[in-house]
């Protein structure tokens, strides 16, 4: 903590513009002028000792309490715990330094401190808009003098870091796994008994089962219709890739192309691990920046995490190739293998579209990309003058570019998924449990 330094007050400012008066009528005579001069000298000296008098840095305490853990886009609570350490009262205000980039409400409070009440928690909302490690620097204190001319001001040195990952609260099973039934209601109100591979049990038969669903032998033991019931196989692996290349650095509502990526990559993660299946993770640009073998339980959803929160888009070109390469150098087991990435760039596309076609039939490929509303909306604009009409065309070349690219997709066996921001991280997973529920992998 620093010895502090002497800033006036508003009150000390005030009372110097009143020796202006006097000071504007020097052209009277030299009385006004000595009078001014007398005020000023007096607002001065009266500054001088209300700071001397002013509390200083060893009478009071101040502490930060924040989680060491929070969440993007989510706002938190950070606490400013001041206390007095001797028996005088205290006034003053405190202020924390928070970065650029934060979304911050209320870091600087006045408070006050009694004998009878010789502690205050204040409280600050803060709201990180990004991923990675957020810095908080010192906080700095401004102690009041007695008369309020003068305040001494003092840094506290309490600076530290904190992570900042990707939204957790979403991560709810019962939340995600509805997702696909509010999209189709027909089938939320009837399971198809021929979902999946892998038997799970018998039951008897309803209106609407399939008849080749029904077990003969169970019907004749049973004397009653018996049908198979079957459940998505367990077990299967799900490779996650994540694009962090130069295309993935373009934003969308606000955020970057990779943030949604990576909500939308845990969010898929998490369904993944709680339907037993083995999840793995990769991060790439030119090279690989992160990597996780596919495994399975909860605590490698916290894994994986830690290998995302600080993933950060490259100004440079993706390879896809040296991508698909280090993840199938030591495993060829048939995989669902989801690629977050941008089908924008015409250029990109052509490589991505060589390497991830490649993967068929050993592999299911999945090809995630956002959908630029504003980009959709200029390309099928009016125009209103000239520059409008060329904004025009370079959308719709570019969303001509993607369908094309995605029908190449699809004709080749590949699932694409393109969906707004607001709907990234839902349609990923819905296309997870249209490929469990179908037995596709």
């Amino acid at each position: 903590m620093s010895a502090g330094r002497p800033v006036p007050t508003g009150l000390a400012v005030a009372l110097v513009s009143l020796a202006l008066v006097p000071a504007a009528l020097a052209v009277a005579g030299d009385v006004f002028l000595w009078l001014a001069l007398a005020l000023d000298g007096v607002v001065l000296a009266l500054c001088v000792g209300d700071f001397l008098a002013a509390p200083r840095a060893s009478d009071v305490t101040v502490r930060r309490e924040v989680e060491p853990v929070l969440s993007s886009g989510v706002a938190q609570t950070v606490r400013l715990v001041v206390e007095s350490r001797g028996a005088r009262a205290l006034r003053g205000r405190v202020r924390d330094e928070v970065p650029s980039g934060v979304d911050v409400r209320g870091h600087e409070q006045p408070f006050a401190l009694t004998p009878e009440a010789p502690s205050v928690t204040l409280s600050y909302s803060l709201t990180p808009l990004t991923r990675g490690d957020l810095r908080l620097g010192d906080m700095h204190l401004r102690l009041l003098g007695p008369l309020g001319l003068c305040a001494r001001q003092v840094r506290v040195f309490a600076a530290q870091s904190v992570k900042v990952y990707p939204d957790l609260t979403a991560l709810s099973r019962e939340a995600l796994a509805l997702t696909l039934a509010s999209d189709a209601p027909a089938e939320r109100l009837l399971r198809r008994s021929a979902e999946g591979r892998e038997f799970e049990s018998l039951r008897e038969y309803r209106p609407g089962d399939d008849y080749r669903s029904v077990d003969w032998k169970a019907t004749a033991r049973r004397g009653r219709t018996t049908v198979r019931v079957y459940q998505p196989e367990r077990n299967q692996p799900v490779l996650l890739m994540l694009d962090c290349g130069r295309h993935m650095a373009g934003r969308v509502e606000g955020r970057r192309k990779l943030d949604h990526a990576v909500d939308a990559a845990l969010r898929l993660a998490k369904v993944s691990l709680d339907a037993g299946d083995l999840v793995g993770v990769l991060a790439f640009a030119s090279d690989v920046h992160a990597s996780l073998p596919p495994r399975k339980g909860h605590e490698h959803l916290r894994l994986i995490t830690e290998s995302l929160y600080r993933a950060e888009a490259a100004l440079e070109e993706s390879d896809y190739g040296r991508a698909y390469d280090f993840a199938f150098a030591r495993s060829s087991r048939r995989s669902l293998v989801v690629l977050f990435t941008d089908l924008v760039d015409p250029d990109a596309s052509g490589t991505l579209l060589s390497r991830t076609l490649a993967l068929r039939p050993r592999h299911l490929p999945v090809v995630a990309s956002l959908l630029d509303e504003d980009l959709q909306k200029a390309a099928t604009a009016v125009p209103d003058s000239v520059p409008d009409a060329y904004a025009r065309q370079a959308a719709a070349r570019l969303e001509e570019d993607y369908q094309r690219t995605a029908l190449t997709l699809r004709d080749a066996g590949a699932l694409v998924v393109r969906a707004s921001a607001k709907g990234f991280g839902a349609a990923a997973v819905n296309t997870y449990l249209h490929v469990k529920a179908r037995g596709l992998l």
